[in-house]
């Protein structure tokens, strides 16, 4: 009786099994749409009630707290500050969710795009049966966006995207910028309930007293929530760029096929180039990479021997698994 592994390898050796003839050839360029939104209902219903607690917050700031403060220096300075972070976490918010995260081209894996690849005897590459599409090395298939998407971390329903190469630099501005924010709506929280403490609560704020502090309660049960939740993603963002390793294979436990970036390497790879102030920029654009088959072909110097036959043993355990779970089909010269 033979053994998952060997059933795979005899079908892999089957070129009908994959059907390239029944993959869509991808659309023209010229017919494409460059604005990427998904259409997903729990996604938009993210993004929207993230707007809106970015407008609550800013609302008890400015008309809670500073504008009937008489202090107003400390108006101004705490107000262009909060509405200056304010202003760069939701612009981070729009580029991360209407930036490409990194997607394949939908219905590549034609028979013609194939051939063309001029594949070397035992070098592979991974068919995603879902879009039909050549999928790259460390791509993953996204259930919410239908698409493969390079170096995918995850779906973040807030931003209703995936996070992947292309806009990962938006996501982690997103998510330090709102911890900024949280932070600086606690500690202005705390210095009007002293204030308010010292003084009348009726001249500390032009609402009336229980509203005051029932506003003033909701701000602070809202900044210290996503403080904690952005300030976590923030830690994993960066950690997964220092290590170049992302959630998803971090979960999966893969053993690394590429060569690893340092720590410093990862992070200008991520945020588009050496240290600057663009780094903390929303609206500077990181460099897109564009090469889709970048290391995916995969020699075939596997164990089990050389050519053919020595990556089918190296490779069919994982493509063995992959398939089982809706993963990736082998394409192999």
């Amino acid at each position: 009786m033979f053994s998952p592994v060997h059933r795979f390898r005899d079908i892999e050796r089957k070129p009908e099994y994959l059907h390239p003839e029944k993959c869509i050839p991808p659309p023209r360029l010229g017919s494409l749409g460059t604005m990427w939104f998904i259409r997903d209902g729990c996604g938009i219903a993210c993004a929207v009630i993230t707007w809106l607690l970015v407008v609550y917050a800013d609302f008890v700031v400015l008309f809670v707290m500073l504008i009937p403060s008489r202090n107003y220096i400390y108006s101004t300075i705490n107000g262009v500050i909060f509405n200056s972070l304010a202003f760069l976490a939701l612009a981070s918010h729009f580029r991360a969710m209407l930036t490409d995260p990194g997607a394949v081209p939908k219905g590549n894996a034609t028979k013609e795009f194939i051939e063309s690849l001029q594949l070397k005897p035992g070098q592979v590459v991974y068919k995603c049966p879902k879009c039909c599409s050549i999928k790259p090395d460390r791509a993953h298939h996204c259930s919410v966006c239908k698409r493969c998407i390079r170096k995918m971390d995850h779906h973040c329903p807030w931003v209703n995207n995936c996070v992947g190469e292309n806009n990962q630099k938006y996501f982690v501005l997103f998510t330090m910028y709102i911890a900024l924010i949280s932070l600086h709506a606690l500690i202005m929280v705390g210095f009007h309930f002293l204030y308010c403490f010292e003084e009348d609560w009726t001249e500390c704020s032009s609402f009336a007293p229980p509203t005051t502090v029932i506003l003033l309660i909701l701000l602070c049960f809202e900044a210290l929530l996503f403080l904690i939740f952005t300030s976590v993603m923030f830690g994993t963002q960066v950690h997964s760029i220092c290590t170049d390793e992302t959630g998803i294979e971090r979960l999966k436990n893969e053993n690394p096929t590429w060569e690893k970036l340092s720590s410093w390497e990862g992070m200008e790879a991520a945020f588009g180039g050496s240290f600057s102030l663009n780094w903390f920029n929303p609206f500077k654009s990181v460099d897109s990479k564009p090469d889709l088959l970048r290391a995916t072909a995969v020699s075939g110097t596997a164990s089990g021997g050389g050519g053919a036959e020595g990556c089918a043993e190296g490779c069919a355990e994982r493509c063995a698994e992959d398939r089982e779970a809706g993963g990736p089909e082998e394409v192999k010269a």
